[in-house]
Formats: structure tokens, C-alpha cells, sequence
């Protein structure tokens, strides 16, 4: 059981989603349910605020952290709690925007009685890095990191707009350019893959389950791996995951590769492009982050 000495609210005015709304009713539920705990609204106003925002939120103090976003929203206060670095300091996300697969994956109960439960549990991340030295760039991710098909369709998704009809008009556009990207293993084999997702939960996209045994806090990742097959059997296998699932994956704790060319890669939703013949580097941060469910 945890107490908190405030409550923080972070949610984007802007959203397709009603994060507006529903971080509002969130704060007003609280308001009655913990007369005692400060509580605030804290809107973004541009990409990237969101980890700012966290950062500061959690640099004293025991605050709960609470994002009304999507995938992409809640990685960015989960990366600002992570470079606060205040083990006190405690995340939880309500769902809002196009999609929340982590809060759908992980969800044990409604979230305000969970705040007022106080019960705080740590999770696993997966942390990337990108380059070495002291100019590699680290990034934490709650759910998933992928390379390939992924990334690939969630360009187009930003390009063609969020929605049902648009999304389903920008998966097959994506589906329809996608290549091979070429990669060197850490011990110097060269693949071209359709597909590589590094999985913290079992799910992602709304509908595919990836693994049987995928959990936040088991720590471990599962690593999806689709070699360069065929289109027909890229959507094969989209199919097999959003209908009865892939089965059971191997896990690993470290995962490393050099993309030989220039590709996107995903980061819980959120886009980071990678340079070739620099290094990419997985590994799972065990129980790095305290959260609510």
C-alpha cells in the first residue's frame, strides 16, 4: 500500500480521443474519492512535452503519474519518470487516444479504485539503445519495440490520419510498399527480415496476440522474428496473429543488431528513425518502473 503526496494528470488537449474529457472526469472522481491528495491537470502543448512534463512531476516527492493517452503518450511519461530517476515516484495510464494496447493488456481493474488502493506493483522495461559511447541515445519502451512491417504501416498511419476507414487504406498502402530491411546479428550473421518485435506484453495493434507466456514482469522480452518470406506469408501471418495467435516465442534479455540501411523503427507507437551501420541494442531493465494496474 502506497500513499501518494499529489497526483498529476498528463493528457494532450489536442487528442483525436477524448483525453480532454476523460482526464477531467478522472480528476473529479479522485477529487471525491481522496478529499487529502493534491491533485493537478497538466496538458501538453507540443510532441515531446509529455516527458518534460513527467520529468519534473517526478523529480521530488512520491507523486502518482498518471497519463490519459495512448501508447505513444504514456511512453513519453514513462521516459521522463525513468531520467527523473525517483524510485518513489509511481506510473499509471488510462486509455485514450487511437489505442492503448498496454493499458488494455495489463488492466486489473478500474483505474481510479486501483489509485485509491494505493497497491503498487513494478514492471519491466525494455530499454534501447541506440550507438555507443557516451552519445548513445537511450530510450525506455513499456510494451513492445519493432522493426520492419510494424514501423512501416505506422508511417502511413501518421501520413493517411487516424480512423477506421484511413487505417484500414494506410495498412494495406504500408503493406503494399514494404521491403526486406538487410541487419547484422551481434555475431556478424546478415538477415533481411520482414519483421522483429521485441515484446514486454503478449499483445499489440488492437488485435494481435504475439506469445503465449508474454509478461510485464516475468523479466524477459519475446523476440518475433519473420525472416524475409514472401508477402503472402507477411500477411499470413498478420492474419494467424489477430485471429488464434502466434504460440509460443523465445525470450531473451539482450538482443542486439546494425541495420545495414536506413529504417524506421517503433517504440510503443512512437517513430525513431535508425541510421545504418549504427548499432541497436535491446535489453529488458527488470522491475525499472513502479505502476499501477
Amino acid at each position: 500500500m502506497t500513499s501518494f503526496d499529489r497526483i498529476v494528470i498528463i493528457f494532450n488537449p489536442q487528442s483525436t480521443g477524448n483525453a480532454p474529457e476523460s482526464a477531467g472526469e478522472l480528476r473529479d472522481e479522485l477529487a471525491q474519492r481522496l478529499p487529502g491528495v493534491p491533485l493537478e491537470l497538466s496538458p501538453t502543448q507540443h510532441a515531446g512535452h509529455a516527458r518534460d512534463l513527467a520529468r519534473k512531476a517526478a523529480g521530488t516527492g512520491s507523486p502518482l503519474i498518471v497519463s490519459v493517452s495512448g501508447d505513444g503518450g504514456y511512453n513519453e511519461v514513462v521516459n521522463g519518470v525513468m531520467d527523473a530517476g525517483n524510485d518513489r515516484a509511481v506510473c499509471a495510464v488510462r486509455a485514450a487516444g487511437n489505442a492503448n494496447d498496454h493499458r488494455r493488456v495489463t488492466r486489473e481493474r478500474h483505474l481510479a479504485d486501483a489509485i485509491v488502493a494505493g497497491e503498487v506493483r513494478r514492471m519491466d522495461l525494455l530499454r534501447l539503445t541506440v550507438g555507443s559511447g557516451p552519445g548513445a541515445m537511450v530510450r525506455f519502451a513499456h510494451s513492445y519495440i519493432g522493426v520492419g512491417l510494424t514501423p512501416v504501416v505506422a508511417v502511413d498511419l501518421e501520413k493517411g490520419g487516424k480512423g477506421s476507414w484511413r487505417e484500414i487504406v494506410s495498412v494495406v498502402r504500408g503493406f503494399s510498399r514494404f521491403r526486406p530491411f538487410p541487419i547484422r546479428l551481434e555475431d556478424g550473421r546478415r538477415r533481411r527480415i520482414d519483421s522483429l518485435v521485441f515484446a514486454n506484453i503478449a499483445e499489440m495493434a488492437k488485435y494481435a496476440k504475439l506469445s503465449e507466456a508474454g509478461a510485464p514482469d516475468d523479466g524477459r522480452f519475446e523476440v518475433i522474428t519473420q525472416r524475409q518470406t514472401g508477402k503472402l506469408r507477411v500477411l499470413a501471418t498478420v492474419i494467424r496473429a489477430a485471429t488464434r495467435g502466434l504460440g509460443p516465442q523465445p525470450s531473451a534479455t539482450h538482443y542486439a543488431f546494425t541495420p545495414l540501411a536506413p529504417m524506421p523503427l517503433q517504440l510503443d507507437g512512437e517513430l525513431v528513425e535508425l541510421d545504418a551501420d549504427i548499432p541497436v541494442a535491446v535489453d529488458i531493465a527488470p522491475l525499472a518502473l513502479a505502476t499501477i494496474f
